[in-house]
């Protein structure tokens, strides 16, 4: 048995339209029809009076009236009245109700069917009324001779029959039913067109199914962890998740605002507003990273834009974790190198008798290699730190560039609040010492008269963290200090320039600050200070 499929929404809607425009059409002809009629019989009693008020006021009439014979008078004149004034009988009577003219002939000299007695009191009055021609609306009149001192002498009486008046309205109805249907018919189409339109925006779907997409709609907009960003054709926010709103840390009245008010960063905000598409694009807002793609929505003209965010943030940090363990890799593969190096030294020295030199020679580099662990694992008592400085030294080493840590560093273990997290630590710390690493190794081997190194500088004081990192490289123009942290912008080959960029979205994270000083030649000074807040909760607690 096949369930019969419920009608679509631009269905339903398109019945209720007909329906709603024949009732009104039919409500409309029916108003029409009870007026026209009422129209048309206020109009035959209108022509009724004037006729029978115009023979009545006749001169002749009072003249035939006093003659021997007034009907061989005024059966002439009676009919000439009533086919010029179109009324359907002009009847004149004695005051007895005795006629004198009638249309028949044959009934002339018989009595008036009708009232005659407020004519009789001087009064011209209307009824409808049956008589010898059928019902009709009638006007009876007195006819007052004026020799007689204005004594009633006849009456007079015109009528239109229902019939004559019946057949009129007809006539008009029939009219009038032609303006309706022509009427109905418009507006069916009318109907049809709109209903058309909805049905092809609406893919000919029912309530109910669209109901239930909506439901679906709302159930997977807001589960989709990812961030889903749609703009209409003015570059305004018309839908956007719980995970693109949370992404872009945009408010929950975002939608129907531009997105050049939003506040994002200019890049960011360049991507969405641009008319051609974007594949996995970098981009970086207050705290996170974020992977950008639009497909504009175009039938002819600009219609809209959607776009998709992915959280790029934990993908990005492990990547540079990735990084500086590849660099550890590659460190304590060349120390593994030069240790082999310097044992086959001591073995030879061993060979040739020297056995002083060999231990001469072996502690001297077993010193060198444990002073600087000495240094920071005393001053640094925090693993993490203490671990990313080992490892950065041993990079800097096999680059050519000595990486020192300032005889003031100092953090204790367990001074480092909850909420900065080691992931953080290391993106600022990791970054600063790469870039100086870089800045200076580039006069390594140049023949340049300076040293290359590095300096690095950890304390914690008055409830904030300093770090600063210093290098001897070329230096940063002060003109280009601000723009050293924007995305892209980097003074070394193209791809790069994201490192102090996600430093400062690690920065600002933590509520921090930091600040970039030197100038060309003279190397480069980073400072990052970060509050301590969880520094008063571990001093109560202990």
């Amino acid at each position: 048995m096949r369930i019969p499929h419920p009608r679509s929404l631009a269905g339903q809607l398109f019945a209720m339209q007909v329906v709603l425009v024949a009732a009104l059409v039919a409500g409309c002809a029916v108003f029409a029809y009870i007026t026209d009629r009422d129209q048309a019989t206020a109009a035959a009693r209108s022509q009724a009076t004037a006729a029978a008020a115009a023979v009545a006021d006749s001169p002749s009439v009072a003249d035939a009236v006093r003659s021997k014979d007034p009907s061989a008078r005024l059966q002439p004149y009676a009919e000439k009245v009533r086919r010029d004034t179109g009324v359907t009988f002009v009847t004149i009577m004695n005051p007895r109700g005795i006629r004198w003219t009638h249309p028949d002939p044959d009934r002339i000299g018989e009595r008036y069917l009708g009232h005659i007695e407020p004519a009789l009191k001087g009064r011209i009055f209307p009824e409808t009324y049956t008589g010898t021609l059928g019902p009709s609306v009638r006007v009876v009149a007195p006819v007052r001779d004026a020799r007689a001192g204005g004594r009633i002498t006849a009456l007079v009486s015109a009528g239109i029959t229902v019939e004559t008046i019946s057949a009129q309205v007809r006539r008009q109805l029939l009219a009038l039913l032609g303006v309706a249907a022509g009427a109905l018919a418009v507006g069916g189409l009318c109907a049809y067109v709109i209903n058309a339109r909805l049905r092809r925006h609406t893919h000919g779907m029912n309530a109910t199914e669209l109901s239930r997409m909506h439901d679906y709609h709302e159930a997977a907009l807001h589960a989709v962890r990812e961030g889903l960003l749609m703009l209409d054709g003015q570059r305004r926010i018309a839908l956007i998740n719980d995970g693109g709103r949370e992404l872009l840390g945009l408010p929950d009245d975002a939608v129907g605002r531009y997105v050049s008010e939003l506040g994002l960063p200019t890049p960011l905000t360049g991507a969405l507003l641009a008319a051609e598409p974007r594949v996995d694009e970098l981009h970086l807002t207050a705290e996170r990273v974020v992977v950008v793609n639009t497909s504009p929505v175009s039938s002819g003209e600009q219609r809209g834009t959607v776009v998709t965010l992915r959280d790029h943030t934990e993908l990005q940090a492990l990547s540079g974790e990735l990084d500086s363990v590849r660099g550890f890799a590659e460190a304590l593969r060349s120390q593994a190198h030069e240790a082999a190096n310097r044992l086959h030294a001591v073995v030879s020295l061993i060979e040739l008798g020297r056995e002083d030199e060999a231990v001469e020679f072996a502690t001297a580099e077993l010193e060198l290699a444990q002073a600087l662990t000495d240094q920071v694992v005393a001053a640094v008592a925090e693993p993490v730190l203490a671990a990313l400085l080992l490892g950065k030294a041993a990079q800097a080493s096999e680059r050519g560039v000595e990486l020192v840590l300032t005889p003031d560093s100092r953090i204790d273990d367990g001074l480092l609040p909850p909420g900065l997290a080691a992931r953080d630590l290391v993106t600022i710390v990791g970054n600063l010492i790469d870039n100086a690493i870089d800045a200076a190794a580039e006069g390594v081997g140049s023949g340049a008269a300076r040293s290359a190194r590095v300096t690095v500088t950890v304390h914690a004081e008055d409830g904030e963290l300093t770090l600063c990192v210093a290098d001897t490289g070329a230096g940063l123009d002060p003109a280009a200090a601000e723009d050293a942290f924007r995305r892209g912008w980097s003074t070394k080959s193209a791809g790069r320039g994201l490192g102090l960029a996600l430093v400062q979205q690690a920065v600002r994270r933590n509520a921090g600050s930091v600040d970039v000083a030197g100038a060309p030649g003279s190397g480069a000074e980073f400072t990052v200070r970060l509050p301590l807040t969880g520094q008063r909760r571990a001093a109560a607690t202990s």
